[in-house]
């Protein structure tokens, strides 16, 4: 664990992915990932192709070629990283990306195919959700949602908001600025809870 680990030693690399919402940008089973974000303290890159094929092995590349750190998203455990499993596979291809369901972590609802939420590693790379640290205090403390725009708001930032549910339309560059927001933010909201959020990096998964 990197529990008394600096994040400073740490690299972290926030991720966030966007679905295809000109169908059911929820299921996995018929919607193709078309935006990948990875936001890392010195670089952000945004992979958005129409051969998703393409996309996820360029994220996969690129993961794989940085310093070994914490994959930190925002309901990943849940949705982005299953759902990138479930196109991998739909694509026929293998990425460095290791899930173990984990009944232990509650869900409202399964990804459709998936059984609930997963611990998991990338390559080198350690998984944070970053939504579990805040939901195991905030939701307790005060009535405010856990989403990732509602407590980047009340933490003083300033999200990029579209219409969730016609991503489809949005033209390529403010696809480009709400998915690296999204990953930018879950980075930034884990730092800034790091020593709290240090011991919920999953485990390498056997």
């Amino acid at each position: 664990m990197f529990v008394g680990v600096s994040s400073a030693t740490v690299p972290t690399y926030g991720l966030d992915i966007e679905t295809d919402t000109a169908c059911d940008g929820l299921d996995p089973r018929v919607a193709t990932v078309v935006a990948v974000a990875i936001s890392g303290a010195d670089d952000e890159v945004v992979y958005a192709d129409a051969d998703e094929r393409a996309l996820l092995e360029a994220v996969d590349d690129d993961l794989a070629l940085r310093a070994p750190g914490v994959l930190v998203t925002w309901n990943g455990a849940s949705f982005d990283l299953p759902f990138l499993a479930t196109r991998a596979e739909a694509a026929g291809i293998e990425l460095g990306l290791r899930l173990r369901h984990d009944p232990a972590l509650s869900v409202r609802s399964a990804l459709p195919g998936h059984d609930g939420a997963y611990r998991a590693a990338w390559h080198g790379h350690r998984h944070l959700d970053a939504y579990r640290v805040w939901r195991n205090d905030l939701h307790r403390l005060i009535d405010v949602s856990c989403s990732l725009k509602s407590v980047a708001r009340l933490t003083g930032h300033v999200p990029v908001e579209v219409d969730r549910e016609r991503v489809h339309e949005l033209s390529a560059a403010a696809l480009h600025d709400y998915v690296v927001s999204d990953a930018r933010l879950a980075r930034l909201l884990a730092l800034r809870r790091w020593r709290t959020a240090a011991a919920f990096v999953d485990a390498q998964p056997s």
